[in-house]
Parts: C-alpha cells; sequence; structure tokens
C-alpha cells in the first residue's frame, strides 16, 4: 500500500485495503442509505432487512445472524 506500506499477497487484497484510505463504499444497500467496502460486508448487513437468520442452534430453537 502506497499510503501505509502494509504489504500484500494479491492485487485484489491490496485494492480492498486501498478503500481504508480513500473512504470509497462502492456496495451500496439497496434498502437503505449504507455503503460498504466489500460485498461480503453487504451481504452480511442485507439479513438485518431480510430477516432471515442462517444459522441455527443444534440445541434449542433458536436462530442468529452471524
Amino acid at each position: 500500500c502506497t499510503q501505509c506500506a502494509k504489504a500484500f499477497r494479491n492485487k485484489q487484497t491490496l485494492i480492498v485495503h486501498e478503500r481504508v484510505h480513500t473512504k470509497e463504499r462502492p456496495f451500496t444497500c439497496a434498502h437503505c442509505p449504507k455503503a460498504f467496502r466489500n460485498k461480503t460486508t453487504l451481504t452480511e448487513h442485507q439479513h438485518v432487512h431480510s430477516g432471515e437468520r442462517p444459522f441455527s442452534c443444534a440445541h434449542c430453537p433458536k436462530a442468529f445472524k452471524r
């Protein structure tokens, strides 16, 4: 990284990291004004709107977002 001299193994990881410095958030939520640096974080956020709880407890009926 030219901003902080941090090193990365591949270019894509560097590109995502550089968004920390540029404040770029290209992944926007279709349901609210929030935006994210990477698609994974956007996908996790979208559970807020869908009510989806994909992780279930094997011992009780509880389910969780993460």
